[in-house]
């Protein structure tokens, strides 16, 4: 038999609600709730309306919620602590390997600031080129979805076509992955289907992905926007879709499948789906030609403001900062831009915040003709990067690090089984 608790020296005297949640240093609906749960039994007082508790169960449980708070303590925040080499986030900045991010996304392509990632050299003028038969195959494999599929879904099975195509997929070295990583990114973007014509599959990859958004003429200085936002949007740090992949990574899975978690990941409205929502926002302002009466219908459907805040960040979101600094040299983006600081400046007469990369974002999209999925494309695309490099450094850490331990706050055993 399991040890039992030592027993209160008061074992006749029943403790009030009062009493217990002294003892265990909580409110007293706190007490009702550990009742609720199993973790505590309570009788009702006679001929009374509060209840008592065994003092012997009381203080049982003060001493396993003071040893699991110890631990916590003790542990802190380690185990949501990943030592990554990546990308470093400080107030209004982010760096990549130590490199201003905005600076590398202005100045150089996106694949040149991916293959920056992974190998932390600069190869100029680099690009990234897959095999037609594993092309096919992707391709073949989203044609098989319904036409209502969104965009994540589409790249997630592209890339499990692409991981079939590969035979060396479970080769985990440096070499073997950046392989896979060169031949996976444009396969995701080869296997999109076209929106009006079929675009040229080879040189920069912001020029395959345009005619996959849009049907609307490409011309330089767009695409230099494009290239632009797949390059400040390659990481983020430690995002939701990055940890899940990290932890794929930790599992040894090969890099497809790593790629497709953070995909999954990714398909929320609160990651890279958000540029959705703040593309109908800007299409409403655009329409009505006033921000104030979106803001306030959609404050009084109770949803907050899309595109605007971000935690890491108190001021303004420096990936939106040097977006919008590109937009503003494409005059088709002038009445978008314009929609974009209305939103701001009437959200901010009473709540002070700053626009982030999903309004940035969504100007670009809504510019260019593109839908409101566009956004998540070229967030997931862009990010695609991002997650290699960060499987990449997973697999050189021991494996199975990140399992973290669950603090168990459910009914203690033994209990007898439900009728």
């Amino acid at each position: 038999m399991p040890d039992q608790e030592p027993r209160s020296s008061h074992p006749t005297r029943r403790l009030t609600t009062k009493e217990a949640a002294e003892l265990l240093g909580v409110k007293p609906e706190t007490v009702y709730a550990y009742v609720s749960r199993g973790q505590l039994s309570s009788r009702r007082v006679p001929g009374g309306r509060g209840s008592t508790f065994d003092p012997g169960e009381v203080e049982a449980l003060s001493r396993r919620n003071k040893r699991e708070n110890a631990a916590s303590s003790a542990m802190g925040d380690a185990e949501l602590s990943v030592r990554t080499g990546i990308t470093l986030i400080e107030p209004g900045s982010y760096y990549f390997r130590g490199v201003d991010a905005t600076e590398l996304a202005t100045h150089h392509s996106y694949e040149e600031i991916a293959d920056w990632l992974w190998t932390e050299r600069l190869h100029p003028g680099i690009t990234f080129d897959a095999p037609e038969t594993t092309v096919e195959l992707a391709r073949r494999a989203i044609s098989a979805l319904p036409e209502h599929t969104d965009p994540t879904d589409r790249l997630r099975v592209a890339a499990i076509a692409a991981a079939t195509a590969d035979p060396l997929r479970f080769d985990l070295s440096e070499q073997a992955v950046l392989g896979a990583a060169r031949t996976l990114i444009p396969t995701l973007v080869g296997a999109l289907p076209p929106v009006l014509y079929a675009p040229k599959d080879d040189g920069p990859l912001a020029h395959r992905l345009w005619g996959r958004l849009t049907a609307r003429e490409a011309d330089e200085a767009a695409l230099g926007v494009l290239d632009t936002a797949l390059g400040l949007l390659v990481d983020h740090d430690l995002a939701a879709s990055t940890l899940a992949v990290r932890v794929a990574a930790s599992a040894r899975a090969h890099i497809y499948a790593a790629v497709s978690t953070g995909l999954g990941v990714l398909e929320g409205p609160l990651h890279g789906a958000a540029s959705g929502l703040a593309h109908r926002l800007i299409e409403q302002v655009l329409e009505q030609g006033d921000a104030a009466p979106v803001i306030a219908d959609e404050l009084r459907a109770g949803r907050r403001i899309p595109g605007l805040g971000h935690r890491l960040y108190p001021g303004e979101d420096p990936r939106a900062r040097a977006l919008f600094a590109r937009l503003a040299e494409l005059p088709r983006a002038e009445p978008a831009l314009a929609a974009a600081r209305d939103i701001v400046d009437t959200t901010a007469r009473h709540t002070p915040l700053h626009a982030n990369v999903d309004l940035a974002l969504a100007v670009l999209t809504v510019s260019c003709g593109m839908p409101a999925t566009a956004g998540e494309t070229v967030f997931a695309v862009a990010r695609t990067a991002g997650w290699i490099a960060h499987a990449l450094e997973e697999y050189t850490e021991r494996p199975l690090r990140m399992r973290p331990e669950g603090h168990y706050v459910g009914p203690r055993p033994p209990r007898p089984l439900p009728e």
